[in-house]
């Protein structure tokens, strides 16, 4: 009978010494948390997330858990998360937040996910980060938000009160940038140009590069204009990059990622043509690249993918490169498409290595019977990899050594 009692009153202190990872408040409301907070002399570390965001899940499952990062956070903070969609699935703890994380989102301006913000022990808020990251940066940035001269609320606190030399405005723009307050972002970031006399200098040009978001934004006409003269300075193609990557995002997708779109494409090059006469023909193939593949048109997709690469894959950036490269190894069964995507891969990770650029190259191996070089990559790749990525890689490995295809026909 002893025994029994003292191993039920050891129970509680096994599950405490089992437990790593960030502590999470599930029961407390959002007064009980701030309440919480100040007794205890601590910061408020509030992730808001959905259901439905990628990112979150990925903190979630692989970042919070970790014993280091609970260490620091728990030391620190009072965590609590937020749900900011509602789902028939939601549990009662989770409704009885529904008010306050409508109210704390609308304050804040919460519109992208994870948002994190930080309150002072007083439930006033401080800083604001967002999105995923690996453990390292996350825990700096969790280390930043205690530290007055990188808050962002209490820089913004500092504006508002008259601080307004350029270096300042100039790096408050930034940090709104980074803390994803478009409004302030854009504001502060028109204020410090306006004292700028000479914008093609480096650091005024990558500031310009960071903010420049739409064709109507100053730096888009800089770009599109002083091409030559913006990369001399930022590096070869930068211009451009941002440039393309605009009028994508404009006068491209709207036409053809729209449902059952049927682009008539001599209009859409007419109509490129006339905004953007350079830059036309390159936005064309572009586009019929990035419609079959959203169709899921391969045939199409392997024509045009190769000739777009072969007249302007050397601008393609390190993402686009896997992107493309992993496309032609999931869907199409030309092998000469596929040996020219191998090219492509290799390229993507050439300047840093990335274990999902690596695994694409090892796939692509595998699938053109290279299978030895192949693992060879798949194991740099797992050794790169962190949390669940590491197991999904594993199986991949397991299916290469047993000679098993890693593609579906």
């Amino acid at each position: 009978m002893k025994k029994i009692i003292f191993l039920l009153l050891l129970i509680p202190f096994l599950s405490n010494a089992q437990e790593e990872g960030m502590h999470f408040e599930h029961q407390l409301s959002w007064k009980e948390v701030q309440a919480k907070a100040k007794a205890e002399h601590k910061y408020i570390f509030m992730d808001c997330l959905t259901t439905w965001c990628g990112p979150c899940k990925y903190m979630s499952a692989n970042i919070f858990p970790m014993k280091e990062v609970g260490n620091f956070y728990n030391a620190k903070f009072i965590n609590v998360k937020v749900q900011l969609d509602s789902t028939a699935a939601d549990a009662e703890e989770i409704k009885k937040w529904y008010q306050d994380g409508h109210d704390i989102a609308a304050k804040y301006e919460v519109r992208a996910y994870p948002t994190y913000l930080i309150f002072d022990p007083n439930g006033n808020i401080v800083h604001r980060f967002v999105g995923s990251s690996d453990d390292k940066t996350f825990l700096e940035r969790g280390n930043n938000s205690l530290n007055p001269d990188k808050q962002y609320y209490t820089q913004l606190n500092k504006y508002k009160a008259g601080e307004k030399t350029p270096s300042f405005i100039m790096n408050l723009a930034q940090v709104a940038m980074d803390a994803y307050d478009l409004k302030n972002a854009a504001s502060l970031s028109d204020e410090y140009l306006a004292t700028q006399t000479d914008l093609f200098t480096k650091d005024n040009l990558a500031f310009i590069n960071k903010f420049t978001r739409t064709s109507k934004d100053k730096g888009f006409a800089m770009m599109l204009n002083n091409a030559d003269k913006v990369n001399a300075v930022l590096g070869a193609g930068k211009a451009e990059e941002k440039v393309i990557g605009i009028i994508m995002q404009e006068d491209i997708y709207p036409v053809i990622l729209k449902k059952d779109a049927k682009p008539d494409w001599q209009v859409l090059t007419e109509k490129l043509d006339k905004k953007y006469p350079a830059l036309a023909t390159e936005l064309s193939a572009k586009a019929k690249v990035i419609f079959y593949q959203a169709k899921g048109d391969w045939n199409n997709f392997a024509t045009e993918i190769v000739g777009y690469m072969t007249k302007y894959g050397e601008k393609a950036s390190a993402q686009e490169l896997n992107s493309y490269a992993w496309a032609v190894f999931e869907n199409c069964k030309d092998m000469t498409c596929v040996t020219q995507a191998l090219d492509w891969s290799k390229r993507s990770f050439k300047d840093k290595d990335n274990e999902m650029f690596m695994d694409t190259y090892a796939n692509i191996l595998h699938k053109m019977g290279k299978t030895q070089d192949a693992i060879v990559w798949e194991k740099k790749a797992m050794e790169l990899a962190k949390g669940d990525q590491k197991k999904s890689y594993q199986e991949t490995l397991t299916k290469m050594e047993k000679g098993e295809k890693t593609w579906k026909d």
